[in-house]
């Protein structure tokens, strides 16, 4: 018998490959939450956005508490995630947009 709640899930090849990332810029309407994704080199000007995911508040709310809790059990197993730029250093990473 299998269990009810069994979801199969598929991932083409090219997207199994997955796209680096190191910039993030997030902003939002009443309705949906826009998370673009990309790259950005240094000494270059620009970013280049590389995918966007468009989402509902709630799955925005979801996927906040499943990062947090695999950043807490990576922290938990690897010791803590530092994070640079914090003290006066260049913003780069994540951004939000109002």
């Amino acid at each position: 018998m299998q269990p009810k709640n069994k979801l199969n899930i598929k991932i083409d090849e090219k997207i199994g490959e997955g796209v680096y990332a190191n910039f993030f810029m997030i902003s939002n309407s009443p309705n949906e939450f826009v998370i673009d994704c990309g790259r950005i080199a240094p000494g270059l000007p620009n970013a280049k956005i590389l995918s966007r995911i468009i989402t509902t508040p709630q799955q925005a709310k979801q996927l906040l508490d499943l990062l947090k809790k695999n950043v807490d059990k990576f922290e938990d197993q690897f010791g803590e995630i530092k994070l640079f730029g914090k003290s006066g250093e260049k913003d780069i990473g994540f951004k939000s947009i109002s």
